[in-house]
């Protein structure tokens, strides 16, 4: 339990500086919709592509993927009926909603938690490539057709694979399964990007939070604590029942998708909240209350499961 709040603590104190930096706009009044583009279109792409490119196939295709996968599909549907039918959200809005209830923070929670709490990074891989390549694809297309008034199938798809996420994640998976191991040479420049990319987030998302007062009236808190409560409570529940009576795992397999699905949500989704425009404060808010949140659970998780 050191190591993950060890884990918690770096993560922390990252947000902590964005904060400061906004509060104290020491990089002016447009820092934030410029960090925001340079993790979308810059830095992203190549830490996806490390992470990827370097991740064991057999890991990638486990069991471990369709059992987060189907989780995160419940949870998005769960949120998206509420939203749909009973609040009359509109789309755009209830896709960032749903992606708030069910895409986790695979990377740079992800990653550090699979290291400290599961032993192996590589078992954040599978949530990684189910979430970039399905997930990210299915709703960037959704809010490019919404936000953006792009109506054609054909120039949905290619919005979408001309994606910079998209690629470098492709690029990725493709060396994966080549077998292909990319010179120092190559990995290396690759990787001293992608590392910018966590720490930039953080720090975008901690200056976001600076003026701003969580779950105030007007902000869509219906939204955020429903999708908040599917994160924190039901994913994993749903999580560890796949796991348990419809795919069989067993003890340790049972322990890493549970922590998998425990997972805070994504600080992607309020990139691309920001990105397209739509319920930032959901996303935002979200992301806060899940990442805080998620500490005990693991705690209950590890205790019950670990």
């Amino acid at each position: 339990m050191t190591g993950v709040l060890t884990g918690f603590a770096v993560i922390g104190v990252a947000i902590v500086v964005g904060y400061l930096v906004g509060r104290t706009n020491v990089l002016g009044p447009h820092a934030r919709a410029v960090l925001s583009r340079l993790v979308f279109f810059v830095l992203s792409p190549f830490l996806l592509f490390s992470v990827l490119a370097t991740a064991d196939v057999r890991t990638l295709f486990s069991a471990l993927l369709p059992v987060s996968a189907f989780a995160a599909i419940a949870m998005f549907a769960i949120f998206s009926a509420i939203a749909l039918l009973v609040w009359r959200r509109r789309l755009a809005e209830t896709v960032i909603g749903s992606l708030a209830s069910g895409y986790v923070n695979g990377n740079n929670m992800g990653i550090p938690i699979a290291l400290y709490m599961l032993g192996d990074a590589a078992f954040a891989a599978p949530i990684v490539l189910v979430q970039l390549l399905v997930f990210t694809p299915i709703a960037l297309a959704i809010l490019d057709a919404r936000v953006n008034g792009s109506t054609s199938m054909p120039r949905i798809l290619a919005q979408t694979f001309r994606n910079p996420i998209i690629i470098g994640s492709l690029a990725g998976l493709l060396v994966a399964l080549s077998g292909l191991s990319l010179p120092a040479i190559v990995l290396d420049p690759i990787e001293l990007i992608g590392h910018a990319a966590v720490p930039i987030m953080l720090i975008s998302f901690g200056m976001s939070l600076s003026g701003q007062r969580l779950l105030r009236p007007g902000s869509g808190r219906r939204d955020i604590l429903t999708a908040s409560t599917l994160k924190l409570v039901f994913m994993p529940l749903a999580a560890w029942a796949l796991g348990a009576f419809v795919f069989g795992l067993e003890s340790h397999a049972l322990y890493v998708v549970t922590v998998l699905a425990t997972l805070p949500t994504a600080q992607n989704v309020f990139n691309y909240s920001q990105r397209y425009g739509v319920a930032e404060i959901v996303a935002r808010d979200t992301v806060f209350i899940t990442t805080i949140g998620c500490v005990p659970v693991l705690f209950v998780v590890s205790l019950f499961l670990g």
